[in-house]
Formats: C-alpha cells, sequence, structure tokens
C-alpha cells in the first residue's frame, strides 16, 4: 500500500509542476485572460503530458530510494514530508525556466511583460526556497501528521502559485492589426533612371564558413562582395525561426511590436483563442509533434506593423518580392508579390490566385515553375547536381523555381526594390551539418562523410552563382543587398536523441540558439569595408534611407549610414516619421 500512497504524491507533484507551466505559458502569453476556458485547457494539456511524466519521475526517484536508504519510506496519501521536497524541485525548475525564458525571449516581450515576468521568476525563486526550507526543517525536527509543517507548505505552495500569477496581471490586447495598405498607386520612382535595390535573403548563411571558402578561391562572387562591399555580423532574435527573423527584418521591429513571434499559432484542444508563444528550454514543441496541441501557420493577417514592400509600394515605388515569409495570402502592392506557400499551392484551384500577385502574373509563375532550361539550371549543373530525392535536391529545385520567377517578372514589371529568399542553405545545413564539421562529429562514418561532405559546399557554390548573377545585372548607383537571417550550430546531442525516438529526420544542424547572421552591401554608393555588429532589425531602415525614404520612430533598428560612402551620406540626411504603421 505504500507505493500506492508514492504514487498519490507523485501524482500532485506532477499536478504542481503542470501549473507552474501553465503559469510560464501565461506571462509568454499575457494576452490570455487569467481565468478562462483557454487557461483551464492549457492547464489540463500540460497535466496530461508533462504532469504525468513529472509524476513518473518523481515516482521512480522514491522506488529507487527504497534500494539505498537505511528508513523505508512510507509517507501518506498528501505527505508534507515528501511533498515539500517534490515541490521545491518543482519551484526550483519552474523558476529556472522562467530566468531563461524572459532573458531568451527578451525581443518577443513587452517591456511590461517582461518587467512582470522578471518579478514573477523572482517571485518564483523565493518561493523554492521556502518550500525547500520547510522541507529541511520537516526533515530535521517535524513529526508525522503536524499541522504546523502541513499549513506551512500550503501557505508556500499557494504562494508559489498566486504571486507569480499576480505579478503577471490581467490580459492585456494584443496590438491592433496593421490598416489595410492604401491603393497602389502608379510608380513616381520605378523610372531605369532611378537607383535600384536588389535584395537576396538567406536562409542559414554563416560568414564562418563564406570567409575560409573565399580564401580558398572556391566562392568568387562573394569574394568580390568582401573586397568591394560593407559587411557587418547581424545580431537575431529568438525563436530563431524564419517568420520571426523575416518578420523583424521585414518591419525593422521586434517581435513584441511587429506581432509575429513564432512560426505558427498553438491551440489547446477544443480552443479557438491562440497561443502564440511556447516557452523553450523544455521541449514544449513536442506537444505538437505529439498531438497535444494543433498548429496552424502564420499567415499575412499576423502583421502587425506594415513591412518594407508595403512602405516602399504606398511610397511609390515599384516592389517584387518573392517568397519572403507571411506573404500568403499576397497583398496588392504596386509592383508584384510571390508568396513562400507557392510551391504548396500549385495545382489549388482554391487557393492558387492568393498565392501571388498581381493575379494577371500567375501564367508567368506556372512558367517559371515548368521551365528546366534557363539559366540557374544551367549555372547550377556546372557546379553538379544532387541525387534525386534527397533533401538537396528538393531545396535546389524549389530555390531555381523562386529564382526563376524573379527573373522573370522583373523583366516583366521592372521594380525598383526586389527582394529573393533562398532557403536551401538551411535546409541542407539542417541535415548534412555534421559532416562539414568533423571535429565535432567525430562519429559519423567515413563512407557517409565522404559522400555528404560536399552537400555544403555545393550549396553555397549555388547561391554563389545566384549571387554573381545579380552582381552582373548591377547598374551605376544600384544596390546589391545580401542578408543572411541566422546561421547554423551543432544540434543539441538531447534533442538530436529525441528526434530519433519520435521518427524525426536526423538532423544535425540548428539555429535555435540564435548563432548571427550578416549583411553585406555592395554598390558604387558603398564604402568597402567591415562595420560594428548590427541587427536584423537595422535591414528595413537601411534599405528606406538608400531608397531617400523617411525611417519611422517607432523602428527598433538604425539606418546604417556608415556602410554607405561620405559623398553619398552628405547629401542624404536621414529623414524620420513617427510611424508607418497608423
Amino acid at each position: 500500500m505504500r507505493f500506492v500512497r508514492m504514487l498519490t504524491n507523485s501524482l500532485l507533484a506532477g499536478t504542481l509542476g503542470a501549473a507552474y507551466l501553465t503559469i510560464l505559458i501565461l506571462q509568454l502569453n499575457p494576452q490570455i485572460p487569467l481565468v478562462s476556458n483557454t487557461t483551464w485547457r492549457w492547464f489540463a494539456t500540460l497535466a496530461f503530458s508533462y504532469g504525468l511524466h513529472l509524476a513518473v519521475i518523481f515516482y521512480l526517484v522514491m522506488v529507487l530510494r527504497e534500494f539505498f536508504a537505511l528508513r523505508v519510506l512510507s509517507p501518506g496519501w498528501a505527505s508534507v514530508r515528501v511533498l515539500a521536497w517534490m515541490g521545491a524541485a518543482s519551484a526550483a525548475v519552474a523558476a529556472t525556466l522562467m530566468w531563461l525564458n524572459v532573458q531568451g525571449f527578451d525581443t518577443s516581450l513587452s517591456e511590461d511583460s517582461t518587467r512582470r515576468m522578471t518579478a514573477g521568476a523572482l517571485a518564483t525563486t523565493v518561493s523554492a526556497a521556502a518550500l525547500l526550507l520547510i522541507a529541511i526543517a520537516h526533515y530535521s525536527f517535524g513529526r508525522r501528521g503536524s499541522r504546523v509543517g502541513a499549513s506551512l507548505f500550503v501557505l508556500a505552495a499557494i504562494a508559489s502559485l498566486a504571486l507569480p500569477l499576480a505579478a503577471r496581471g490581467r490580459s492585456v490586447d494584443l496590438p491592433p492589426p496593421i490598416s489595410d495598405a492604401r491603393t497602389p498607386s502608379s510608380s513616381r520612382q520605378g523610372s531605369p533612371a532611378q537607383p535600384r535595390v536588389a535584395m537576396i535573403l538567406l536562409d542559414g548563411a554563416s560568414l564562418e564558413y563564406v570567409l575560409p571558402q573565399v580564401a580558398e578561391g572556391r566562392l568568387p562572387a562573394f569574394a568580390r562582395l568582401l573586397e568591394k562591399g560593407a559587411r557587418m555580423d547581424l545580431a537575431t532574435v529568438r525563436p530563431t525561426q524564419p517568420d520571426p527573423v523575416w518578420a523583424a527584418v521585414a518591419t525593422g521591429m521586434y517581435p513584441s511590436k511587429n506581432g509575429v513571434r513564432s512560426a505558427a499559432s498553438y491551440f489547446a484542444r477544443n480552443d479557438d483563442r491562440m497561443v502564440d508563444l511556447l516557452p523553450d528550454h523544455c521541449f514544449s514543441h513536442l506537444l505538437a509533434n505529439l498531438g497535444f496541441i494543433r498548429d496552424e501557420p502564420n499567415a499575412s493577417s499576423t502583421w502587425r506593423a506594415r513591412p518594407i514592400w508595403s512602405i516602399a509600394s504606398n511610397a511609390g515605388v515599384r516592389v517584387g518580392i518573392v517568397r519572403w515569409p507571411l506573404t500568403y495570402p499576397a497583398e496588392d502592392v504596386d509592383g508584384f508579390i510571390v508568396s513562400d506557400r507557392f510551391h504548396q499551392l500549385v495545382g489549388s484551384l482554391a487557393e492558387f490566385d492568393r498565392a501571388a500577385t498581381p493575379a494577371d502574373a500567375l501564367p508567368w509563375l506556372e512558367a517559371s515553375f515548368s521551365d528546366t532550361t534557363d539559366g540557374p539550371e544551367a549555372r547550377a549543373a556546372r557546379i553538379g547536381v544532387a541525387a534525386a530525392g534527397t533533401p538537396e535536391e528538393s531545396a535546389l529545385r524549389r530555390d531555381r523555381a523562386y529564382s526563376g520567377v524573379m527573373r522573370n517578372l522583373a523583366a516583366e514589371m521592372s521594380p525598383r526594390l526586389t527582394a529573393l529568399r533562398y532557403e536551401g542553405l538551411d535546409t541542407v545545413g539542417h541535415y548534412y551539418f555534421r559532416y562539414s564539421q568533423p571535429r565535432i562529429f567525430r562519429d559519423a562514418p567515413e563512407e557517409e562523410r565522404r559522400r555528404f561532405s560536399q552537400a555544403i559546399d555545393r550549396y553555397y557554390a549555388y547561391i554563389d552563382s545566384e549571387v554573381g548573377a545579380s552582381l552582373d545585372a548591377l547598374s551605376a548607383g544600384d544596390l546589391l543587398v545580401v542578408v543572411s537571417g541566422f546561421g547554423m550550430q551543432p544540434l543539441n546531442p538531447v534533442k538530436q536523441a529525441i528526434g530519433r525516438i519520435l521518427g524525426n529526420p536526423e538532423f544535425t544542424g540548428t539555429h535555435e540558439r540564435a548563432p548571427d547572421g550578416f549583411l553585406i552591401a555592395y554598390g558604387t554608393a558603398v564604402e568597402p569595408g567591415q562595420r560594428s555588429r548590427g541587427s536584423i532589425v537595422d535591414v528595413t531602415p537601411t534599405v528606406l534611407y538608400f531608397l531617400g525614404l523617411p525611417a519611422a520612430r517607432d523602428m527598433d533598428g538604425f539606418a546604417r549610414a556608415d556602410l554607405f560612402t561620405r559623398a553619398f551620406t552628405a547629401e542624404r540626411p536621414i529623414v524620420f516619421i513617427p510611424s508607418y504603421s497608423r
């Protein structure tokens, strides 16, 4: 019977742990009312997932104790002697998670939310210490069935829950959606005489890889950029996922302002109120993989700040945007937008017409995705074709297709501002990172290393050929901006093992710890050299500055005028307006 009583104590401790995690969810998502069905549904979800696992862990610890302890443990059905230790451990872990998340998600939380979450983390830390003191005192001086000890434990446990909830406060409203874009006007600045901006966006590219390759003479286009262009490292944001990263780039604002804080919206079962930020350091995304919660991808309606193409289009600058995240459904602009979901919607009669604007561009898009004899394919053939059916081949095929989209539509519509995103480096980095890092991954079989070690090399060579084509297309006065939103690093072995258990692909590379990206600017107005570290939110203010448009004071980033020559900046002061989103 005492083992059954151990189980009841373990279940109570697991429930307390689930309550702490629910508080953490509420802290990260201040839009959820404290007293609501959403709160209870998330608590139930966490109790049946984390709570049960915590109960199993606590129960195993008590059972293992029986093999080594001199005294037999025979707790009550709800033993203060046992629950105080478990509660102290749970509160300590919860406090640690709160501190880690408030620091890691500093750009995703508003100042008020950060202050309140810090207060909650401090309260939970104090509560954990109080529970530990109660456990020590009860173990050393207490007696079985003591009402004083039980009362102190109950008060401390309640305080450990109530204090962070009080610090969190009532729910707050989400920032309002941006107003509908104004009707695109005919381009006032789209003539060929006006300097143009071409942006190349890269997922998972790193200067730590590029620089050695350039030194060995393998990436000639990047060599030209580094020799005559300006470069700087860019601090990125967490969670380091394409949606929040490129939303920060597009708006010049951190996720707490632009409204895009993660890659999806998450819902507890039978609930319609979304949570847009899950806690880090506790494998919370497994909840979606295991079916405990459902996730829905973000759409263009998620924006709470105006992106650069909307700003430029409203100012009369014709734009061409291809594969930027959160562009589905595509909005009407002066120019064209091709959503990053276009390749998923080819053949879909119901949604295909919403994947790009203007509508008369759809024939050009279909031609680009079906044409296999144009320039990019010829360049890719020269660097080697990946084996059919591999992640490299699939990524290369999609990047070629979107490159063809940009080439066809840009030739037809002559935009002044273009942006094309390449996703393939991130894909091959996830799968093949280990084979490019023999010092870190020494367990890789030699045969596999020889087979896959050049996958990343081939893909950088392909990207280099695309950069070279963009360099060749520049005219005097034009600006080429190559931006990497984040780099790559080795995947945590624990998460790699969990992925194998769940049957997920064997990823060995990741960007979850927010490795730096980079920016390289090239053009006659650019002053060559290396600059001090910037942030991804500096990109949009800098491009607006080059285009002669004002930056907004509510942007978090800065116009990096130091990228340009004195002759250019002397004639172009930085101008500000209050906001583009009002």
